[in-house]
């Protein structure tokens, strides 16, 4: 009988021997086109992998001798819907209260969209979309190209 239970102790530490005998090393295969994904979404300013260079405020920009370009940037939706007339309506209402910040009117079948502004940060938008918030349903900030004096 002790025999046998010897047997048994030798077995069951073997067997616990064995179930730790991992050795620690992980390998990673990372997908090639996981670095093409980055470079693009860095190269278009989407959550970019390189650092960002913080703002020391923005530079005043004479808009009278300045050049206007395309950049990507970020506009607020004040308006999504079928009608047209309803449409213009909001952008009517939007530009006799914000003279100084420019409104667009485009279509993306089925919907009419109005969005507004051309800001180069998210934060410049986020907080122009809460002050709006009070008079307009369904605010969202989207990133698209937009139009900056330089």
């Amino acid at each position: 009988m002790l025999h046998k239970g010897l047997i048994f102790g030798f077995v069951l530490i073997g067997l616990a021997q064995f179930s730790k005998a991992q050795s620690g090393i992980v390998e990673v295969e990372k997908d090639s086109l996981i670095n093409l994904l980055q470079a693009f979404r860095a190269e278009n300013g989407i959550n970019p992998s390189t650092s960002r260079m913080i703002s020391l405020g923005s530079k005043v920009v004479d808009k009278k001798n300045g050049k206007r370009v395309k950049v990507r940037g970020f506009r607020v939706q004040i308006f999504s819907g079928s009608s047209r007339s309803d449409a213009y309506a909001v952008q009517s209402r939007f530009q006799t209260s914000y003279k100084d910040i420019g409104s667009y009117v485009s279509y993306d079948e089925p919907n009419y969209r109005v969005k507004v502004g051309d800001f180069r940060s998210r934060s410049e938008a986020t907080s122009f979309m809460r002050e709006l918030r009070s008079q307009y349903s369904n605010v969202f900030v989207f990133t698209e190209d937009v139009w900056a004096y330089e």
